[in-house]
């Protein structure tokens, strides 16, 4: 990495860091350990359903390719040219996995039991979250006074 994208980088992660409305933040933070388990139980549920489940795996591979190079000519001037080279590049397979269905179904079942034990406190995040950050449109019921 040269200096230049590490600073673009460092400069560019609090304007990452800040995106979405306060209440989108609020909302994400509170509520991460639920859409968390419901991905998992997705999963597990899509496991189940095909009978295996998916893994992937990195293998580094090389390709022939053109690498810049540079020469002089007589009059000692230097010129660039494109010279064949073989350069790594990573590909990513994808592969089944073999499951057991009843761990599956043990897992599923957990996940199920979790996800419901955190239903409620998502859902009263989240209306916590409206509470304190309304966006445009959205009414905030307040006691009478």
């Amino acid at each position: 990495m040269t200096r230049n994208s590490a600073v673009a980088l460092i400069l560019t992660l609090p304007l990452l860091v800040a995106c979405g409305t306060p209440q989108e933040r609020c909302i994400s933070r509170n509520t991460s350990e639920y859409r968390n388990v419901s991905r998992l139980l997705a999963e597990v549920e899509g496991n189940l359903a095909r009978g295996y489940a998916w893994e992937e795996r990195q293998i580094v591979r090389d390709r022939l390719t053109h690498c810049r190079s540079y020469s002089r000519d007589r009059d000692g001037r230097v010129y660039p040219t494109m010279v064949p080279c073989w350069r790594d590049y990573v590909e990513t397979q994808r592969y089944r996995v073999p499951i057991d269905p009843a761990v599956e179904t043990r897992k599923r079942d957990n996940l199920a039991n979790r996800q419901k034990a955190l239903a409620g406190h998502a859902e009263s995040s989240v209306r916590a979250c409206r509470a304190a950050y309304p966006e445009d449109g959205e009414v905030t019921a307040q006691a009478p006074s």
